[in-house]
């Protein structure tokens, strides 16, 4: 008799906990969802550079200059710090970078922006960055382009590398690597 209350009790306390899970919601869908991009040599070769970033829209919004102020640090994205990891050595510019991974940040500027790669990685946006970790900067000019909704990460293959275009609102960047 004892065994088969203990049993019942232990079936009513695991329904109890399996209805109570199943009755959790999940947030709101993000509103700056995270994509990657990848640059390969070649269609079926293993990837060269890979970039983990958060979408943010623009919705209306003036992006540069306002939403993303001139001459001031940003994540180069939404949410977490945009993330770029190297599978070999490249160049960035001029400067050496050996493979692993980073954090890309930037400095938005009218006219140019600054590109930085620091190793400080996984953190919440640029809050706590650190000029300290910097591995690399290069400064970039500003290009114009039709309207993107969304911030966009992109690769073009060139002779001796890619260039890593940053795109959003009209302004777009391409930034130099070779390998």
């Amino acid at each position: 008799m004892k065994k088969r209350f203990l049993a019942t009790g232990l079936l009513i306390v695991t329904l109890l906990l399996s209805i109570n899970v199943s009755a959790q919601k999940f947030s709101d869908i993000d509103k700056s969802p995270h994509d990657i991009s990848y640059f390969k040599a070649m269609r079926n070769a293993p990837p060269v550079i890979k970039v983990l970033y958060g979408r943010p829209q623009k919705k209306g919004r003036t992006v540069f200059g306002n939403l993303v102020p001139y001459d001031k640090i940003w994540r180069t994205g939404a949410n977490e710090a945009t993330e770029i990891t190297f599978f070999k050595d490249v160049k960035l510019g001029e400067k050496e970078i050996k493979a692993g991974t980073y954090t890309l940040l930037t400095i938005p500027g009218k006219k140019s922006w600054t590109i930085i790669l620091n190793s400080d990685t996984d953190v919440w946006g640029s809050y706590y960055y650190d000029k300290d970790k910097d591995v690399a900067r290069i400064d970039v000019p500003v290009n114009n382009t039709d309207a993107i909704e969304y911030f966009s990460i992109a690769f073009t293959k060139e002779t001796d590398g890619a260039n890593m275009i940053l795109a959003w609102d009209n302004i777009m960047v391409a930034v130099p690597f070779s390998f």
